[in-house]
C-alpha cells in the first residue's frame, strides 16, 4: 500500500526576522494545505531549507509538524544527508517522534558510486521499521539514482518502497518503471511532470506548486485516478507558466517568494539563498496574477 496517493506538500519553513522558526506561522500553513486537499506533508525537505537548519531545529520541526498533523495526513520527513550517519541519526529521531515515512535525498557533494548509493540507502533502512522514499534530484546533488540500483534496493531492503523522481529525464522514469515491475511507488519530484509521471504508474507528487495552489495541485492528480484525463492533462497545463515562475530561481526562492505575496508570512530565507531578483519577482507576480491566486 503507498505511503500517500495524490499531491504531498514540499512545505516551506518559515523564519522569523532573526532566521529562528516560526512555528506559528508553520502551523498555519499545515492547516491551510490540510483544508486545501492536500494528501501528505513533507517536512524538512529542499523547499523547506533543510540543508540550513541545525540538527535541533530540523528535529523539533519533524516533532511539531507530527503533533500538529496529528494523524489527520501522513507525515514525511526528510531525514537525507550527505554523512550516512548523520542520516541514521535524523532517521531514527524522526521515527521515535512519529513521522509516518521518511524522504532520503541522494548523498551530495560526495558524488558516491551506486555501490556507495546502496550501501549508504540500505544502512539507513535497517536503522528503522519506516517506510522509505529514496530522494533523487541529480540536478542538486550531482548524483543520480541508476534504475537498476533504485530497483534493487526496493526489491532487497524491504522498507524502501518508493522513489521522489525529479531527474526531469522521462526515458530514465520509463526504464526505471519497466525494471520495477510494479516493486517501487513512484511520485513525481517536478510540478510540471506530473502528469507524465502518473501516466507512468506515478502514484502523485511531491510538490512545490502546492505550497500556493493545494487544491489546484490535488486535483491534477485527483482528476487523473478519476479518470478525467484530460481535465487532469488542462490543470497541468494551466499551472506551467506557474510552474516556470516558481522556479526561475532556486528553489525555494520564489515559493518563499510568492507565499509572502500571499500574505502568508513565511519570512525570509536562510542564508546563502537571498532574496530575488526584482525582474523576477514581477515574473512570478504576474504569472500568480494569471494563474489567479493572486
Amino acid at each position: 500500500m503507498a505511503i500517500f496517493k495524490g499531491a504531498g506538500v514540499a512545505i516551506v519553513t518559515p523564519f522569523h526576522e532573526d532566521g529562528s522558526v516560526n512555528y506559528e506561522a508553520f502551523a498555519r500553513l499545515v492547516e491551510e494545505q490540510i483544508a486545501g486537499g492536500t494528501d501528505a506533508i513533507i517536512v524538512c525537505g529542499t523547499t523547506g531549507e533543510a540543508s540550513t537548519l541545525t540538527h535541533e531545529e530540523h528535529l523539533d520541526l519533524i516533532k511539531f509538524c507530527v503533533e500538529t498533523v496529528a494523524g489527520r495526513v501522513p507525515v514525511i520527513a526528510g531525514t537525507g544527508s550527505n554523512c550516512t550517519k548523520t542520516a541514521v541519526y535524523l532517521s531514527t529521531e524522526a521515527e521515535k517522534y512519529g513521522a509516518d515515512a521518511l524522504l532520503l535525498v541522494t548523498p551530495y557533494y560526495n558524488k558516491a558510486t551506486q555501490k556507495g548509493l546502496y550501501e549508504h540507502f540500505k544502512t539507513v533502512a535497517d536503522a528503522v521499521e519506516l517506510p522509505i522514499i529514496l530522494y533523487n534530484v541529480p540536478g542538486r546533488t550531482g548524483c543520480n539514482i541508476q534504475p537498476q540500483t533504485a530497483v534493487k534496493l526496493c526489491t532487497e531492503v524491504s522498507n524502501i518502497v518508493a522513489i521522489k523522481e525529479a531527474s526531469g529525464n522521462i526515458s530514465q522514469v520509463a526504464k526505471l518503471m519497466s525494471l520495477a515491475e510494479g516493486r517501487i511507488d513512484l511520485y513525481s519530484g517536478n510540478d510540471d511532470q506530473i502528469v507524465p509521471l502518473l501516466a507512468l504508474g506515478g502514484k502523485g507528487v511531491i510538490s512545490v506548486l502546492s505550497n500556493v495552489a493545494p487544491r489546484q495541485t490535488h486535483d491534477i492528480c485527483q482528476k487523473f485516478f478519476d479518470g478525467d484525463l484530460e481535465g487532469s492533462m488542462k490543470e497541468q497545463l494551466r499551472a506551467i507558466d506557474l510552474c516556470d515562475a516558481l522556479f526561475c530561481e532556486v528553489n525555494p526562492i520564489p515559493v518563499k517568494t510568492a507565499l509572502n505575496l500571499m500574505g502568508k508570512d513565511v519570512g525570509p530565507l536562510h542564508m546563502p539563498l537571498c532574496e530575488m531578483e526584482p525582474q523576477n519577482v514581477e515574473k512570478l507576480r504576474r504569472a500568480m496574477q494569471d494563474y489567479g491566486i493572486l
